[in-house]
């Protein structure tokens, strides 16, 4: 395919979209990256913001320096096949909520890359169970998002499936027969299958 801008003709090369993976995303000129630097004007920024003060962070940090979208089509597409098993089981209903997961900036790629690796499991605790943590509480969150040298924190929103839930003790290496994740009843919940749940974005704040 050739474009052709007055005397000038530039062969265009066409990336093909998949269309299992969210219209949001920016499958043309994304040059194989996977973050995806936000506009602060976007109607996506500023819901993803919004988020994050509603979570008991509004006034709790100086600056936003930037939030991206995460565009990784491997795990995308192993959530998604996760997520439509979750609705057959629960009619329909794949019980999917938006957490938080606090880390420091030198976990970041790896999660980025390599999604919640249950292999990390324990780093931060073990309290409800040996999985990856998520907080309906930003705030929570924030206590395990450490500041780097420039004195900025790091924080995934990220799609979790929840299913069906109980209370976790640290024993728990996987949760009960019946059950999807563990909780402490209120904000915190663990999964515990690494396809359970997708790094939809990081914002990065100080």
């Amino acid at each position: 395919m050739i474009e052709i801008q007055r005397n000038r003709s530039t062969q265009v090369r066409r990336r093909e979209i998949n269309p299992a993976v969210p219209i949001t995303w920016d499958m043309e000129n994304d040059n194989g990256r996977k973050r995806i630097p936000l506009k602060f004007t976007s109607i996506e920024y500023v819901q993803v913001l919004k988020q994050f003060d509603d979570a008991n962070m509004k006034g709790k940090y100086t600056e936003i320096r930037k939030i991206e979208r995460i565009q990784n089509e491997r795990w995308f597409l192993q959530y998604s096949a996760h997520r439509d098993a979750f609705k057959q089981r629960f009619n329909g209903s794949p019980y999917e909520e938006s957490l938080f997961h606090g880390c420091t900036d030198v976990t970041v790629d790896s999660i980025i890359n390599e999604n919640f690796n249950r292999a990390y499991a324990g780093v931060n605790g073990i309290v409800y169970g040996k999985g990856s943590y998520f907080s309906a509480s930003a705030e929570y969150s924030h206590t395990y998002a450490k500041s780097n040298s420039f004195g900025e924190r790091h924080m995934f929103l990220a799609k979790v499936l929840i299913g069906k839930s109980t209370i976790g003790n640290p024993s728990m290496k996987v949760p009960p027969a019946g059950y999807d994740s563990t909780t402490d009843g209120k904000n915190i919940f663990v999964t515990y299958h690494d396809a359970q749940a997708y790094a939809e974005y990081l914002i990065v704040y100080k």
